[in-house]
């Protein structure tokens, strides 16, 4: 690829502003005003959000994955207990998730601590999953090196065949995950690169709000 092409790209079309008057004084009703608004306009994977974790030996990682859950307390996800991303939560609980709707030139960058949501949450969450889903959970030992992808669907397949008169239940391995946050920071994409950063902090119980220069 020449590298002009990505140097030269641009995507001005600034529409939206943030000002702090006009912000929630609680940041996660917030990020509740701009989900509502890129779920209205129906954008695909609204939910998709990008996690970044770091191991006991500081090495980060990043991967999408999907919020399925929101509360006044924090983000919920859900994931294979040994893959990847979950070891890395284990060593090291702070973590951090990424929003970006294009469509409105917005992100939202939210860090914090997590821990495990209780077995009863997941196995919830884990009823209402379509069939397929649930088979996968099963199927899939996340993170591990198989030899090719026929191997996988041969998994899936004895998984299938194991279930195919029983409820499928909550692998012992599979849950989800809740992030607390501790900081909030609100992006909107403004003209001349000089965007809007409005930044939530949380200090003794108090969200403390205040603008970033881009």
């Amino acid at each position: 690829m020449n590298n002009d092409s990505l140097t030269n790209l641009r995507g001005e079309v600034y529409k939206n502003q943030l000002i702090e008057s006009m912000m929630e004084h609680n940041p996660f009703n917030q990020f509740n005003l701009w989900m509502k608004e890129a779920l209205d306009v129906k954008i695909v994977h609204a939910n998709a959000m990008t996690l970044a974790t770091v191991n006991n030996k500081g090495v980060p990682s990043a991967r999408t994955v999907l919020l399925k859950e929101l509360d006044d307390s924090g983000f919920v996800f859900y994931t294979n207990y040994e893959s990847e991303k979950a070891k890395d939560l284990n060593e090291n609980p702070n973590a951090s998730i990424v929003f970006f709707w294009k469509e409105f030139e917005r992100q939202v960058r939210i860090t914090g601590i997590v821990e495990k949501i209780t077995k009863e949450e997941s196995e919830i969450y884990f009823k209402s999953r379509p069939f397929e889903s649930k088979l996968g959970a099963w199927a899939s030992k996340q993170s591990e090196e198989i030899p090719n992808r026929d191997y996988l669907i041969n998994k899936y397949n004895e998984v299938k065949e194991k279930f195919k008169e029983m409820e499928i239940t909550l692998p012992p391995f599979w849950g989800g995950y809740r992030l607390l946050p501790n900081i909030f920071e609100f992006w909107q994409g403004r003209e001349m690169r000089l965007h809007d950063r409005i930044k939530y902090e949380k200090v003794k119980n108090e969200w403390r709000l205040f603008r970033l220069s881009p």
